[in-house]
């Protein structure tokens, strides 16, 4: 018996460019990364797929990082909309947890310290990590200089790419 993660893997497989695109848009929105994997299918495992991800991903130029982070919202602010990604974001964002008056205010403070001077949004794989290894994590960064801090942001995007690709091919059937 198949898994459904090998069906998964094998619809993507087949499924005409176009769809395999759609499919790969919500993960990481930068076309030389969407164009490299579709070319690349078929692929023999969801690791397989997941590897050429990672390696499309490295190097971002800076305009591609620049575009795919003008689609993330602020760390701490739920993304708004019916989105694939917006849906992804909201997920990926679980573990802050907005009901902390003290948590909101420390991660918009450091948000804002963090775009002023970075000149752009803060950026960081959520899924998995609490409100407060966040902060840390912002308020270390926050500690970098522009040259320390772009492979930083480059491979937080990449992690993000590649969660999001992986749950996009081995989520659940629907309930009933």
């Amino acid at each position: 018996m198949r898994t459904r993660q090998a069906m998964l893997l094998e619809q993507f497989n087949a499924a005409p460019a176009r769809e395999a695109r759609e499919l790969l848009k919500p993960c990481l929105d930068v076309p030389r990364w969407i164009e490299e994997i579709t070319a690349a299918r078929p692929f023999a495992s969801l690791d397989a797929l997941l590897a050429t991800a990672r390696g499309a991903a490295d190097p971002f130029t800076p305009a591609e990082l620049e575009g795919a982070l003008s689609h993330h919202p602020r760390i701490g602010e739920k993304a708004s909309g019916k989105s694939a990604e917006a849906s992804m974001s909201r997920n990926e964002q679980s573990g802050v947890d907005q009901r902390d008056p003290e948590t909101v205010a420390a991660l918009a403070e450091g948000n804002r310290a963090y775009e002023e001077k970075f000149g752009r949004v803060f950026l960081i794989r959520a899924a998995g990590r609490s409100a407060n290894e966040v902060l840390t994590a912002l308020q270390e960064r926050l500690g970098h200089t522009p040259e320390q801090e772009e492979p930083v942001v480059a491979e937080q995007l990449r992690e993000i790419a590649v969660l999001r690709l992986e749950q996009s091919l081995t989520r659940e059937e629907p309930s009933a």
